[in-house]
C-alpha cells in the first residue's frame, strides 16, 4: 500500500510495479468517490497486498542470502516508510473535526485515529460495522484498515523467514513457508468468508495470502523466460483480469472470498511480467500518480466522509472537486511529508530516527487518546452542547433494568401495570410512570435489549440467552405475577420482522432478527405467516388472563436526531428530522394489521402514539429546536414525557374499548 522505492528496498526500481500502483489507487479513489462504473474500485486494495507481498520477500530473501538481513532495520525501514504521512494526515483530520464534528462522532473519531496510529485498527472497525455498510461513510479513518493489515504482516513475515532460514538456509525453504502459509490463509479465507464475511474481510489470517501470492511471484521472476511477446501477452491477461474485477464486482459481492482470487492474479501476472516500458504502466500519468499513491490513498477517504458530511456525496461537481483535491493534497503530503521525512530520517543514526518517529506517533497518540475520552465538547457553542446533551438523556435506570434477570418497580411500590419488551419499553418506562394516578403507584419492568416478546421466536443474535430466559419467564409465570393488573408491551416490532429502516447501523433493511421453526433470511411469506401465528398466539395467552395493551410502533427517524441536529448548526444550517407518515404507514402497515387482528380475536386493547409525536404528514424528531430522541429510533426522557397522555388512558375507567380514542395531532 505504502509503495516504496529503489532506495527502500534496495531492489532495483520497477516502472511497471510503480505503474501499477497507480491503477491500484486510481481504482480505489473512483470507487469510494462513487465514479459510475467503477462498481468494484476496491479490489485496488488486493492488488496493493500483491505489489506489498513482492517487495517484502525480496527484500527479505535477499538480506538473508547475503547474510545482511537485520530484523530491525527492516522494522525501522517500514516506519520511515509508513507513519511520518499517515500521522501528519491523523492530526489534520483530529484538527479539523474539533471544528466540525459533535462530541460523540469526534469521540469515535479519537479512537479510531489512536488504532490506525497503532495499527490495529481493522480490529476495531471489524468489531463495529462492515467494509460496505452506510455506517462505513461516517468513520473518517476507515482506509487505514488496510495499512494495519500490511503492518501486521510486516511483524509477522520476516520473523517466520527467519526461522525457516535458521532451519534450512536455502531458498527452497522460503518458497515452501510462502506456500503452506498461503494455502492455509486461502483455506481459511474461503471458508471464513461463507459464514462471517466482515471478519474475513479485515484480518490478516484471511487476507496474508494476497500479500503471500505477491511474495510467491518473486520467486518465480527471472527464472521463466517469456520473451517479448509473453511478457506483453502476461501483461494483457493480467490488467484484463484486474479491469474485470473492477467493473463486475460491486458492494454485494461476497468479499474476499474466491472473487479475490481474481485482482491477485491479475496483479501477479503484471509483475511477472516485468515490462518496464509498457504504454499502460509506464507513462509519465501512471509513473507520477505512482509516486504518489500512498499519500493520494492516504488523503482520498477523509474527502469522501467530508462530502457525506456536507450531504454533497451524489453531486458530480463536488465529486470532481473531491477527485481534485485528493491528487492536490496526495501531492503535497508526497512532496513536503514523506520525501522530507524519507531524506532526514534515513540520514540520521537508527536511535535517533526511532526516537524522532516514537515522539511523532507518541504527540499524536496523546491528543487522539485525550479526544476519545469525551469528545470535548466544552469546544462547542452552548446551543450545540444542549443539543448534544440530549444523547446522554436516557433512562437513569437502564444498565440496572434493561436485564432479563432483573425486575424493576418504577415509581411507588404499589403495582398498577406491568411494562414489558425491549430497549424501546425501557426508553418510555419513565413515561408510564408519570402517568400513574397516584405518588404511591408503580409499574413493574421486565424487558431485555433487543427481545420480541413472541414466545415462540428465537433470536438470530447473540443475545439469545437473556431474550430467551426472558420469555420463559414470562410465559411460565406472568399469569401469576400481579394478577388482574394491565400488561402493556412496548417493542421495535417492524425491526424484528423486516430488518432496520435506511441508514440504520442495527440491522440491514429486509434481513430479520428472529426465527420461528427455521432460519429466515428474509421475510418471505412463509415467515410472515409464522410471525403472525405466534404473535397472535402470545398477544390472545396474555389478554385471556389480565387486559393486555400493545403499543403502536414508535416512528424510526432515519439518522441519530441530537448528532444531525448539532452537525447541521455546527455548518450553520437549520435541520428538522423527520419521516413522512407515508414512509411511516408503509414500514409498519403488517404490524398494525397484526394488532387489529389481535383486538378482535382477544380484545388486545391499542395505544397509538403517532397523536403525539406525528402530525397528517410527518413524525417528528424533534419539537422546538429540541431532540426527542437520544438516538435515531430511542425517545429521550424528554420526547418520551409527550406519551405521558397515552399512557394515562391504562388507568381510565374507559380502557375496555378495542382502539382507544386518540388524541388531537399535535404540529411541530
Amino acid at each position: 500500500m505504502s509503495g516504496k522505492t529503489a532506495a527502500s528496498t534496495g531492489q532495483a526500481f520497477r516502472p511497471d510495479i510503480n505503474g501499477l500502483r497507480a491503477w491500484a489507487v486510481v481504482a480505489v479513489v473512483l470507487y469510494h468517490f462513487g465514479v459510475p462504473g467503477i462498481t468494484g474500485g476496491f479490489v485496488g486494495v488486493d492488488v496493493f497486498f500483491v505489489i506489498s507481498g513482492f517487495l517484502m520477500a525480496g527484500i527479505i530473501v535477499r538480506g538473508l542470502e547475503r547474510r545482511s538481513f537485520s530484523l530491525w532495520q527492516f522494522y525501522l525501514a517500514r516506519a520511515r516508510r509508513i507513519i511520518p504521512a499517515l500521522a501528519v494526515l491523523v492530526a489534520v483530520v483530529l484538527l479539523v473535526g474539533w471544528f466540525i464534528l459533535m462530541p460523540r462522532e469526534y469521540q469515535t473519531l479519537g479512537g479510531h485515529a489512536r488504532e490506525s496510529l497503532l495499527f490495529t485498527s481493522n480490529q476495531r472497525y471489524l468489531s463495529e460495522a462492515g467494509y460496505f455498510d452506510s455506517a462505513s461513510h461516517e468513520k473518517w479513518l476507515l482506509h487505514t484498515w488496510s495499512l494495519s493489515v500490511e503492518w501486521q504482516f510486516y511483524l509477522v513475515l520476516p520473523l517466520v523467514l527467519l526461522l525457516a532460514w535458521k532451519l534450512r538456509p536455502a531458498r527452497t525453504s522460503q518458497v515452501a513457508v510462502h506456500l503452506l502459509i498461503l494455502l492455509g490463509s486461502l483455506l481459511a479465507c474461503l471458508v471464513l468468508t461463507r459464514s462471517d464475511p466482515v471478519k474475513a474481510f479485515y484480518i490478516l489470517p484471511t487476507r496474508a495470502w494476497e500479500l503471500l501470492a505477491g511474495g510467491l511471484v518473486f520467486f518465480c521472476v527471472n527464472r521463466i523466460d517469456l520473451g517479448v511477446r509473453g511478457r506483453r501477452l502476461l501483461e494483457g491477461v493480467g490488467l484484463a483480469l484486474i479491469i474485470l474485477a473492477i467493473v463486475l464486482f460491486d458492494m454485494s459481492s461476497v468479499w474476499p472470498g474466491w472473487r479475490a482470487a481474481v485482482p491477485v492474479l491479475g496483479g501477479c501476472l503484471v509483475i511477472l511480467a516485468q515490462r518496464e516500458s509498457s504504454l499502460f504502466t509506464g507513462s509519465p500519468v501512471a509513473q507520477w500518480l505512482g509516486e504518489r499513491s500512498y499519500s493520494i490513498y492516504l488523503w482520498h477517504w477523509p474527502l469522501v466522509v467530508g462530502l457525506v458530511y456536507l450531504e454533497r456525496a451524489g453531486d458530480p461537481l463536488w465529486i470532481a472537486g473531491g477527485l481534485l483535491v485528493t491528487v492536490l493534497l496526495g501531492h503535497m503530503s508526497f512532496c513536503w511529508v514523506e520525501r522530507p521525512s524519507q531524506r532526514y530520517l534515513s540520514r540520521c543514526s537508527t536511535r535517533r530516527a526511532l526516537t524522532s518517529l516514537i515522539i511523532l506517533l507518541l504527540i499524536v497518540i496523546v491528543a487522539a487518546q485525550v479526544v476519545r475520552r469525551n469528545g470535548v465538547p466544552s469546544r462547542l457553542p452552548e446551543a450545540i452542547a444542549s443539543i448534544e446533551a440530549e444523547r446522554q438523556n436516557r433512562n437513569p435506570r437502564q444498565d440496572e433494568c434493561l436485564s432479563a434477570d432483573s425486575s424493576c418497580i418504577y415509581g411507588g411500590e404499589k403495582v398498577e401495570a406491568i411494562l414489558l419488551g425491549d430497549s424501546y419499553a425501557d426508553a418510555v418506562v419513565t413515561a408510564f410512570q408519570a402517568a400513574v394516578p397516584a405518588p404511591d403507584m408503580g409499574i413493574y419492568f421486565k424487558g431485555e435489549s433487543a427481545c420480541l416478546i413472541v414466545f415462540g421466536a428465537r433470536s438470530q443474535r447473540g443475545v439469545e440467552d437473556a431474550c430467551s430466559r426472558l420469555r420463559e419467564q414470562l410465559k411460565a409465570s406472568l399469569a401469576t405475577t400481579w394478577p388482574d393488573k394491565p400488561v402493556v408491551i412496548v417493542n421495535r416490532t417492524s425491526f424484528y420482522a423486516f430488518g432496520g429502516v435506511a441508514g440504520d447501523t442495527d440491522q440491514p433493511p429486509g434481513r430479520p432478527l428472529v426465527d420461528f421453526s427455521t432460519h429466515y433470511a428474509t421475510p418471505e411469506p412463509a415467515f410472515l405467516a409464522e410471525f403472525r401465528q405466534e404473535y397472535l398466539a402470545t398477544a390472545c395467552a396474555i389478554a385471556a388472563t389480565r387486559p393486555l395493551y400493545l403499543v403502536r410502533p414508535i416512528p424510526e427517524m432515519h439518522e441519530p436526531v441530537p448528532n444531525a441536529m448539532g452537525r447541521a448548526l455546527l455548518l450553520g444550517k437549520e435541520k428538522i428530522i423527520a419521516v413522512s407518515r407515508a414512509d411511516y404507514e408503509q414500514r409498519n402497515q403488517f404490524i398494525w394489521q397484526l394488532q387489529d387482528e389481535a383486538s378482535k380475536q382477544c380484545g388486545v386493547r391499542i395505544l397509538d402514539p403517532l397523536p403525539y409525536l406525528c402530525d397528517e404528514k410527518f413524525c417528528y424528531g424533534s419539537k422546538s429546536g429540541r431532540p426527542l430522541y437520544a438516538d435515531g429510533t430511542h425517545l429521550s426522557e424528554h420526547g418520551n414525557r409527550l406519551l405521558v397522555p397515552m399512557f394515562e388512558k391504562v388507568f381510565q375507567a374507559n380502557a375496555s374499548e378495542a382502539v382507544l380514542p386518540a388524541e388531537p395531532a399535535v404540529h411541530q
